[in-house]
């Protein structure tokens, strides 16, 4: 089935932000007609492959569907090209845990009300709970004039202050999310982007 003229796809990736997951790969070039693609999955559970959403399609790329959304699976996925009759081998990529190997964007964050002595912050979590789900927000803070000493503050709920600031002073603070699963495992997002405001006089 397989065949040495036609080269299998290369940089096949697994990329997964917010337990959105997707696999991609480079395109195989060749002198004519049209290379499509074929995806399939496995399971740890269930050592056989099955199709994906993605038979022969010319993207080069693939999203998980809806029956790969748990998030403690462990799935491999593999992809060849097919041109005509002719069929690359196959490249599988490493086994892949969305619960370990997911990227945890930052938190949107919603409003900030200033007043004297603090900022009440109210944010979004990047992604959908799950029941067993805990997530705590690691807020760091500082006053921007003496950026080397940092407050650091745990939180859990979305809505959360910053309290015994000094009055007209900026102050800048980052926000990143920790997951704590059933399975006792800690994922710590990325940090936002710091975002600084003055407090107001009294």
């Amino acid at each position: 089935e397989s065949s040495t003229h036609l080269p299998a796809p290369k940089d096949v990736m697994i990329y997964s932000r917010n337990f959105q997951s997707l696999l991609r790969w480079s395109p195989v070039k060749v002198d004519r007609g049209l290379v499509l693609y074929t995806v399939h999955f496995k399971t740890g559970a269930f050592n056989h492959w099955d199709e994906m959403n993605c038979t022969r399609i010319n993207e080069t790329k693939c999203r998980f569907p809806w029956s790969l959304k748990e998030r403690r699976w462990t799935v491999v996925l593999r992809v060849r090209a097919e041109l005509e009759q002719v069929a690359s081998d196959w490249v599988e990529t490493h086994p892949f845990v969305a619960e370990r190997n997911t990227t945890i964007e930052p938190p949107k964050v919603n409003s900030v009300i200033v007043s004297s002595d603090s900022l009440l912050i109210s944010v979004t979590p990047p992604f959908e709970f799950e029941a067993g789900d805990s997530l705590q927000y690691h807020v760091s803070y500082w006053e921007n004039a003496t950026s080397t000493t940092k407050k650091e503050t745990k939180i859990s709920n979305t809505l959360f202050k910053i309290g015994n600031l000094k009055e007209l002073t900026l102050y800048c603070f980052r926000i990143q999310v920790e997951l704590m699963t059933h399975s006792d495992l800690q994922l710590l997002g990325l940090q936002s982007v710091p975002e600084c405001y003055r407090t107001t006089i009294s």
